[in-house]
């Protein structure tokens, strides 16, 4: 399971650009509306064969210069409670200001390990500057550019030494498969949860973040047996936006990066919002399987057309991940429950599916044979041999003559016909074509 690394600190000292390097994504710029790009705030990175994963909080706040401290002390708070490592990113131009020491004083209160790095350091002038730096009471600090990259190798090395020793999961939690319940606040995760097991586990109640922690449930009924995970929702009753969406996406990295499959539970009443998106791409992102519940569908008023209105609109929001199973279910009637269940466990066999490289070259040849890639600059391209890569999740490879040719609308193609003759539903697949 990865090491969760926060970014914190105030506006514009250099979060984002620093997060950009680790996720190394130039493409990623942050834009101060929320939601812009899906994956802005979240990202994997590795340093000396290491890997974790990044959160800027930054992204997470509207606006900048006009962001009142009391917003920024609520996002360090929740980045305390879920990251393994904090990096303080703090502004040597500017020195240290009434915010940043707001944000000190609540990060020496802490006992996980936080890194002090001072941005904009690149010559040796600013190097004597950041002296000033001790004053915040954290210790030694690093210096960087994050621009250049200066000085972020010193803080890449700190930053793997810091993380913790995690203990190795016992062979029985290896074997069961693990099933994260994840979704926005509200959503009806825990009632889902009660309703399965048969009895109220978890404490249920109008006010969004009832349930703090993520708890797993052994689940052994039906003829099923797994490990349902629980994942928390917000801490206190917030009234800004931002802040439920940063909490909730920081809950469902943990519960995800641990999942084999993630229910992702909707609000039937409320739609499918940015915020269960965001969790969706996580969950793909990470090459999960997923299986999406329209919750509290006992509540919205139907005709004849409205389930398949409502699963139309979901698909044309997942564009081009459609192929993911759809259930309308109500956990307090236990509607479809069932169901639900029989779809994850389909999802998580699917996962682990293998094709004999015999059968998939004699059904993809054929098809590419009558459908090539279309020839570039007058050159055309042949692919002779295909297989499955044997990983944990689906990937195969296309040897060609010429692979740098193949485009993506193409590859797309690929997927599409090895969904339509294997069942691959809510299972996100790769297709990497190299050279043979």
């Amino acid at each position: 399971m990865n090491n969760i690394v926060a970014i914190v600190g105030r506006p514009n000292v250099g979060k984002s650009t620093l997060f950009n390097r680790l996720i190394q994504r130039r493409e990623a710029i942050v834009d101060s509306v929320s939601g812009v790009t899906r994956d802005r705030n979240y990202g994997k990175s590795e340093w000396n064969g290491k890997e974790f994963s990044v959160i800027d909080t930054g992204g997470y706040v509207r606006g900048s210069d006009d962001v009142f401290e009391g917003e920024i002390r609520k996002q360090v708070e929740l980045a305390i409670d879920e990251a393994d490592v904090i990096i303080f990113v703090v502004d040597v131009e500017e020195g240290i200001t009434p915010m940043d020491d707001a944000v000190a004083k609540l990060l020496r209160k802490v006992t996980k390990p936080v890194l002090l790095a001072v941005n904009k350091v690149d010559n040796a002038m600013r190097e004597k500057d950041a002296v000033e730096f001790y004053n915040l009471g954290l210790g030694d600090y690093y210096t960087f550019a994050s621009i250049s990259g200066s000085g972020t190798g010193d803080l890449l090395d700190a930053l793997i030494e810091s993380f913790p020793v995690k203990p190795e999961p016992t062979q029985e939690e290896i074997e069961l498969p693990r099933f994260a319940v994840v979704g926005r606040p509200n959503a009806g995760k825990s009632s889902f949860i009660n309703a399965l097991i048969g009895k109220d586990r978890y404490i249920v109640t109008d006010i969004a973040g009832t349930t703090r922690d993520s708890i797993d449930t052994k689940f052994d009924r039906f003829g099923f047996e797994f490990n349902l995970v629980d994942t928390a929702g917000i801490r206190r009753k917030a009234k800004v936006k931002e802040d439920l969406e940063f909490y909730s996406v920081m809950r469902s990295v943990r519960a995800i990066e641990h999942a084999d499959v993630c229910i992702l539970i909707i609000d039937a009443t409320r739609g499918f919002e940015g915020q269960d998106q965001n969790i969706f791409w996580l969950a793909e992102k990470n090459r999960k399987g997923v299986v999406i519940l329209v919750n509290k569908w006992d509540l919205v008023e139907k005709d004849t057309m409205s389930t398949k209105e409502y699963e139309a609109k979901i698909r044309k929001e997942l564009m081009p991940f459609t192929d993911v199973p759809i259930i309308f279910t109500s956990a307090i009637t236990k509607q479809r429950l069932l169901k639900a269940l029989e779809e994850t466990v389909k999802v998580f066999e699917s996962r682990k599916q293998r094709i004999a490289t015999s059968k998939f070259n004699d059904y993809m040849l054929k098809l590419i044979e009558a459908y090539p890639p279309p020839a570039l600059k007058g050159k055309y391209v042949k692919i002779k041999f295909c297989m499955q890569l044997p990983t944990p999740t689906p990937q195969f490879v296309f040897f060609a003559n010429l692979p740098q040719y193949v485009k993506d609308p193409y590859k797309r193609f690929l997927e599409n016909k090895i969904r339509e003759h294997w069942d691959f539903s809510g299972v996100p697949i790769d297709i990497y074509i190299r050279e043979k």
